[in-house]
């Protein structure tokens, strides 16, 4: 076992505590404001700002850049721990420090002698057209993101639009406390007679889930030891945590216990949500949701942007909110045949379990003896294939394969304290890898965090935590870190974590996005990796990473079984290949409808309302859907991606890049999934660069044209259930 390289950086998580890390934080920022200080001094002195040359301005910007460090790292942290291990501690720091941070970013987007600064590189042409593509493409963004912070207006205006950006960040962190909060605190117990058709998995699952509550009810003095020793063993307690969810909604026979759990799941966070947090505060984001439109048209306003759709854009592929909209509704009316078809699949087979009319909760049940029945196939049939550590080295020889990269798995601390070379983690279930390339040359290093558990925000993702960056003046070298995250099923009696196929593709997803962060060539922190790419093609490396999961030979090299070793046999195989575009009409129109809603709650002014909000998605309901939603669904007071993440108007960037995606992987479908020569040319045009050029440049220089939608239509199998008789249904057309 190697010493992991000083140039990784990695943290000591032993020393990481809140405090510690707030104090840093306030450190760092001090630090930063300070150098501003300066600049402005420098800016009052009658020689100072004439004089500036372009060489100095750059040398300006980087050390400010070069000052971030600490608060990028201080901060990364903390955040990345509110995410996977939240506590009222952790959550308290982290919500204190909203405001000084949204107060110090602002002043930085609106700071005059700083974007003189960028401006003065710019202007000089000379000596703008010698630097290096990534510096320049982080000036042109970087001037961009000053427009867009408020640079310049008035000072009465710039106050104001620093007074919005601190209430957005406070209410965005509340929408999430509110989903993690109303998402644990409901539970469940269970009667023998509710568990018919769940699987060995899924009750493995709620007998664990029967244990934390037991717990927790001990610790909170709901239950007594008396009344905890008098519960019936095993103890079966449902809760809203997706493994668990899951299982329910796609195994349990019984359909009321189905629908109570739907009705908990969709109204989280709703005026239906009777819970509170540990402050006896209501969970209902209702307001909130309403609050934060209202400040994102106000920002929308003072820019200059007819609305928040257009600001939101404005950093993306896509040109306007028309076009968005029409690209959207355009796959509609291609995916809606076989939506149809899909439909109409579920309902003859409901009627054979006594279901006249199918509803959600039924949904995902009947999906799944639909896939028994007509492809002989069972999630939980296949899952003994998909032991989590067989996934994992079976991706690591994929992505070996095509890009000439190898993975290390480095120990951890916990293992073996006496150690010297061992990894500091958060979490006993967190593991550390290093990524060489094909010389043995350290490429950089991730962290998996890949199991449910209580105080971890749901869904799963990739934290570009530590870029690619160096800074010759100060012989500062840092390779990237990432941090993947899920929420899958836990290692269970005695076995590893057996994945349904849905996870698998969640975990290619992130490692999609992890590659794209870890192969940067680039070390201007600002454009390497993930950073300074268009958020609408973000998405392009994680979905098109998730193709090696749906090929034979990458389902080979993933899989075997548990007990046995033995491949997914050959029936398994080509029923689990005939399944992939099983439902994909259905779920095609399912994300348009989150897409198109997004779109036009942000695109209407003035600002909504929460009667307004809710008014839209009924609305884009009744135009996208084929199945009727219950009218107590409250699916938007969830939408965490748009009310606390990042994709306010750009949820469209998920089937967006899905086209790119598509289009990039037919070139591998011509001239071989596993060829490398290929895999060198997406990883040199796609991955290397980052966001040191416009996305558009980067795929028009992998694919040697513009991206069309063929592929996409195919993989979905929309071309042969599509009308062709609709508008805007041409086989052939240059999409992007």
């Amino acid at each position: 076992m190697t010493l992991p390289s000083s140039d990784l950086r990695l943290v000591d998580f032993t020393n990481a505590a809140p405090s510690t890390l707030q104090t840093q934080v306030i450190n760092a920022i001090d630090d930063a404001n300070s150098f501003l200080d300066n600049l402005t001094a420098g800016a009052d002195n009658s020689t100072g700002i004439a004089k500036l040359s372009a060489e100095q301005a750059l040398a300006d910007v980087m050390q400010f850049d070069h000052i971030n460090l600490a608060l990028d790292r201080s901060w990364g942290i903390l955040s990345h721990l509110n995410g996977v291990m939240s506590n009222d501690e952790i959550r308290h720091v982290h919500h204190e420090l909203l405001p000084k941070l949204s107060a110090y970013g602002t002043r930085v987007g609106q700071h005059q002698p700083l974007f003189t600064r960028y401006q003065t590189i710019a202007d000089d042409t000379e000596f703008f057209a010698a630097l290096e593509p990534a510096r320049a493409r982080a000036i042109e963004l970087a001037l961009r993101s000053f427009e867009l912070s408020g640079v310049a207006l008035p000072k009465t205006e710039q106050d104001k639009f620093a007074a919005i950006q601190s209430e957005l960040s406070t209410l965005s962190a509340t929408f999430s406390d509110h989903i993690l909060d109303a998402t644990q605190a409901f539970a469940l117990p269970l009667e023998e007679s509710q568990l018919k058709g769940l699987t060995e998995s899924g009750l493995a699952l709620l007998v664990d889930a029967g244990e934390q509550f037991k717990t927790r009810e001990l610790a909170n003095g709901t239950l007594s030891q008396t009344d905890i020793d008098a519960l019936p063993t095993p103890y079966y307690v449902a809760s809203l945590n997706i493994p668990i969810y899951l299982a329910v909604m796609t195994h349990a026979d019984d359909r009321s216990l189905r629908e109570t759990l739907y009705r908990a799941y969709v109204t989280r966070a709703s005026e239906f949500d009777t819970h509170t947090n540990a402050k006896g505060e209501s969970l209902n984001n209702a307001d909130i949701m309403s609050q934060i439109l209202a400040l994102r048209e106000q920002k929308a306003k003072l820019l200059g942007f007819a609305n928040y759709a257009e600001v939101s854009l404005s950093t993306k592929m896509a040109d306007s909110v028309s076009e968005v909209e029409t690209f959207l509704r355009d796959l509609a009316t291609q995916a809606t045949p076989a939506a149809q078809k899909d439909l109409a699949q579920l309902q003859r087979c409901a009627q054979d379990y006594g279901i006249d009319e199918l509803q959600p909760w039924d949904s995902a049940y009947i999906a799944e003896k639909v896939k028994q029945s007509a492809f002989s196939l069972s999630q939980e049939e296949i899952r003994p294939y998909f032991p989590l550590p067989k996934v994992i080295s079976g991706l690591f020889a994929i992505v070996e394969r095509l890009y000439g990269i190898t993975v290390k798995e480095q120990s951890n601390s916990t293992e073996d304290s006496a150690d010297s070379h061992s990894v500091s983690r958060w979490h006993d279930d967190v593991r550390f890898y290093q990524l060489f390339d094909a010389d043995d040359q350290l490429i950089g290093g991730f962290y998996f965090d890949l199991f449910a558990r209580s105080g971890k925000r749901g869904g799963a993702w990739m934290s570009g935590f530590q870029s690619r960056y160096s800074y010759e003046e100060q012989n500062h070298q840092q390779l990237p870190v990432c941090f993947m995250v899920g929420n899958f099923t836990p290692a269970l009696d005695g076995k590893p974590s057996l994945l349904t196929h849905d996870e698998v593709l969640t975990l290619f997803h992130e490692f999609g996005h992890g590659l794209h962060h870890l192969l940067t060539q680039v070390t201007v922190g600002d454009v390497a990796g993930v950073n300074g790419v268009e958020w609408d093609a973000v998405e392009l490396p994680s979905q098109f990473m998730e193709n090696w999961a749906w090929d034979a030979e990458g389902i080979a090299l993933i899989s075997s079984h548990v007990d046995t070793g033995e491949p997914l046999p050959k029936d398994k195989l080509d029923a689990l290949l005939a399944v992939k575009n099983f439902q994909s009409g259905l779920q095609t129109l399912r994300q348009i409808e989150f897409a198109l809603f997004d779109l036009l709650i942000h695109a209407h002014t003035p600002a909504l309302n929460y009667e307004g909000i809710l008014a839209t998605l009924n609305a884009v309901r009744s135009d996208i859907a084929i199945m009727q939603t219950p009218d107590y669904n409250r699916f938007a007071n969830g939408f965490s991606h748009i009310f606390a993440g990042g994709y306010a108007a750009g949820y469209y960037s998920y089937k967006w890049a899905e086209l790119l995606s598509a289009d990039a992987f037919s070139k591998f479908e011509e001239e071989g999934i596993f060829n490398p020569a290929t895999g060198k040319a997406f990883r040199e045009s796609i991955l290397s660069v980052g966001g040191s050029f416009p996305a558009k440049t980067n795929f028009e220089n992998f694919r040697g044209r513009s991206a069309n939608i063929d592929a996409l239509l195919r993989h979905n199998g929309f071309t042969d259930a599509k009308n062709t008789d609709a508008p805007n249904a041409q086989t052939t057309r240059e999409a992007i």
